[in-house]
């Protein structure tokens, strides 16, 4: 993916992902950029939220980087998944309101950037939600599984996971993948709108309810931090 900072703009912090159309895929390095930038917002004690944003058009994320990944051996393709996945447990309990502003497709991996994230608003049209590992042949691991679960309806993941299906906008805002859908030309102004409201939420209480409500990710991403847990 590469490019990805990290701003702010008052109370909000912006993450932006900025891709290309040949390199829109995670590797090692944006992995260790993304946890540098959690450690700089989860670090603050002040009410704040967190936007996920990205520079392209046309793509917000669209997963790993495979041809990357199919050149690494063994050992350091499981470091990778590992790695991923602390990521998106740890994305889920930032210590913050979190807003992905899916202003572009977003595929696979980068599906699950955003069910990490607390709030999806998506462009209402163009823009694609896929869940596309079973094209890939990469089943999910529980730690995916349980991203997903805490984010959008069961019936709605069993179909997404076990077909591939794309969605647009409107679709996913039927069936509870995103919260609210958006003209592209609005999308961020309604993001940051958004953010500035939650950002008013006192930080402490915020994160302690968003632990309660995700309970068997919290106990799922403490298993791993004491070792207990390698899948």
């Amino acid at each position: 993916m590469k490019q990805i900072s990290l701003s702010r703009q008052g109370p909000v912090w912006i993450l932006r992902l900025s891709t290309n159309e040949s390199a829109g895929g995670l590797d090692d390095d944006d992995l260790v950029a993304l946890d540098a930038a959690l450690d700089t917002v989860e670090a603050g004690s002040d009410n704040a939220a967190l936007i996920v944003h990205g520079e392209n058009p046309h793509t917000w994320c669209n997963g790993i980087d495979l041809p990357w990944l199919m050149t690494q051996d063994e050992v350091a393709h499981r470091r990778f998944i590992s790695h991923l996945e602390e990521l998106l447990l740890r994305l889920s309990l930032c210590n913050l309101p979190t807003i992905a502003c899916l202003h572009g497709d977003c595929y696979a991996a980068g599906a699950l950037l955003a069910f990490a994230c607390d709030f999806r608003l998506m462009r209402e049209d163009r823009a694609r939600l896929c869940l596309s590992q079973v094209k890939l042949k990469m089943p999910y691991t529980p730690a995916m599984l349980a991203v997903l679960h805490q984010a959008a309806p069961a019936q709605a993941i069993w179909g997404m996971a076990l077909t591939a299906h794309a969605c647009l906008g409107a679709e996913a805002l039927r069936l509870q993948l995103v919260d609210r859908i958006h003209p592209a030309d609005r999308l961020f102004h309604h993001c940051l709108e958004f953010a500035e409201q939650m950002a008013q939420r006192h930080r402490a209480t915020y994160s302690e309810i968003k632990h309660g409500l995700r309970a068997e990710t919290r106990a799922l991403w403490q298993r791993r931090r004491h070792g207990l847990e390698t899948s």
